[in-house]
């Protein structure tokens, strides 16, 4: 019996499929989500994520971080490690305006984001940042592939993601408000 052509071309293609291993993504791991939450667990400690957390003026925001943001940056000690560490808050909402995030930010907060700057040779490619993006209560958000948003974010993609997006950053640093550090 002989089969049809397109038949053998789509069994062709499904044992490729099945036989050809998927690629891992190179972040959100179970040691990314551990770094992760050992951070939003030192930057709690530090005021600087949470209910009790320090605001600062919000303004304008862009996609894909939110219709206003408010940014942190400095320095965070965090596991014998002194990194430079840049907080995005993300917020939104149905009307939302820069005096309405202003009196009350935890009401629409609706995520945030993090770059830390981990020890020398963590991601030398990327400057040794560290990518993050948070729930308001700290859970790591996933992307539409269900791949948690930690670690080396979409490394590799020219297109989406941090890392692209930041890559295009004037001063080679990944930091769009570059040459700070």
């Amino acid at each position: 019996m002989t089969m049809p052509s397109g038949f053998c071309k789509t069994l062709l293609v499904l044992t490729l499929a099945i036989s050809v291993p998927l690629q891992a993504a190179p972040f959100g791991t179970d040691e990314d989500l551990v770094y992760a939450r050992q951070l939003w667990d030192t930057m709690e400690q530090n005021r600087l994520v949470g209910e009790y957390a320090t605001i600062s003026t919000p303004y304008k925001g862009l996609f894909p971080h939110g219709d206003f943001l408010d940014t942190l940056d400095g320095k965070l000690m965090m596991d014998h490690h002194d990194g430079r560490l840049i907080i995005k808050r993300n917020y939104g909402g149905e009307g939302v305006t820069k005096e309405m995030v202003s009196n009350e930010p935890l009401k629409y907060l609706q995520a945030v984001t993090v770059m830390y700057k981990r020890t020398k040779g963590y991601d030398p490619e990327n400057q040794d940042w560290f990518w993050a993006k948070y729930t308001p209560s700290g859970q790591v958000m996933l992307n539409p592939k269900g791949i948690p948003l930690a670690g080396r974010v979409a490394k590799g993609n020219q297109t989406e993601g941090c890392i692209a997006c930041h890559a295009k950053a004037p001063g080679n640093d990944m930091v769009y408000n570059n040459d700070r550090f």
